[in-house]
């Protein structure tokens, strides 16, 4: 058995996944992955970057660069242009971002789940009572970013960014192992609710980035600073317009965007719980 399998296997251990990830000082960590990951010095780059490897499927292929200044500059990659294509039809809300589908579909009154048997509601998530109003009997899908995966997100529509709202919370993994044992685990993460109106149709569509261990820190290019307050809810006004397609910001490190929308809208062809996502693709199809 190689090193990489042995690996594999231990990390499918559901026990000892749970222990190593959250029975520990989860903002320690986080805080002091913060700070070593962006050490420039050449050895521990290198090094860090090949444990990496060594415990995912990192593939640097289509990375816009190819020499990375530290393992943060590797977590934060662009991609070469026309690595994500948009899909072309004008009706199709897309992916922010790579991911695998986890939970979605219709949200039944306000109440959603995070895994199989394990429900939250909008008001535990969103904090803003106007949004649950709008997203009663709506639509989510639930997209999670694995470590080795482009970490980068984008707007999922032609729209305008009309508000952020931070809420500080937890550093939970997010993995399917700690979303099978903790309640309302997206509920308790730091988090950011990103209120967007599409120019097309006037909808409002809400990203949720879900910060988790190692990653607590989500930055948005437009507001020009992370988002790690410390406290919260802080509402902070926006009026950013962005193209479909068009950067939005980034996690430090891998984690989870759920996307919502309301009544009438659709989850397109082939978006399947476990499935893999690119940024780019149909993820739901406009009323």
């Amino acid at each position: 058995m190689t090193i990489r399998s042995l690996i594999a296997t231990l990390s499918q251990q559901e026990n000892l996944n749970f222990l190593l990830t959250n029975r520990i000082p989860r903002r320690l960590a986080t805080q002091f992955m913060g700070w070593f990951s962006q050490i420039e010095q050449p050895f521990v780059r290198d090094l860090s970057i090949g444990v990496w490897r060594l415990f995912s499927d990192l593939d640097l292929s289509e990375a816009k660069k190819t020499q990375f200044k530290s393992m943060h500059d590797c977590f934060v990659r662009e991609l070469k242009d026309g690595a994500r294509p948009i899909d072309p039809d004008p009706a199709a809300l897309i992916s922010p971002c790579d991911a695998i589908v986890g939970a979605s579909g219709s949200i039944v009154g306000v109440e959603l789940m995070q895994i199989k048997g394990f429900p939250y509601t909008l008001q535990d998530l969103l904090r803003d009572q106007a949004l649950v109003d709008l997203y009663r009997d709506g639509l989510y899908v639930t997209l999670r970013l694995t470590s080795s995966m482009y970490h980068r997100f984008h707007a999922p529509h032609d729209c305008r960014v009309e508000q952020v709202t931070y809420i500080s919370g937890d550093t939970w993994n997010v993995n399917p192992i700690a979303l099978k044992r903790v309640e309302k685990l997206f509920c308790k993460n730091e988090r950011a609710v990103i209120r967007t109106r599409l120019a097309a149709t006037g909808h409002v569509v809400t990203l949720v980035p879900v910060a988790a261990i190692l990653v607590a820190s989500i930055r948005l290019n437009f507001l020009g600073a992370r988002l790690d307050l410390r406290r919260g809810p802080n509402v902070i006004p926006c009026d950013a317009a962005f193209r479909r397609g068009e950067e939005m910001g980034w996690f430090q490190h891998g984690s989870t965007i759920i996307v919502f929308a309301p009544k009438g809208f659709k989850l397109s062809e082939g978006v399947r719980a476990g499935d893999a996502i690119r940024m780019g693709q149909p993820l739901m199809q406009l009323p």
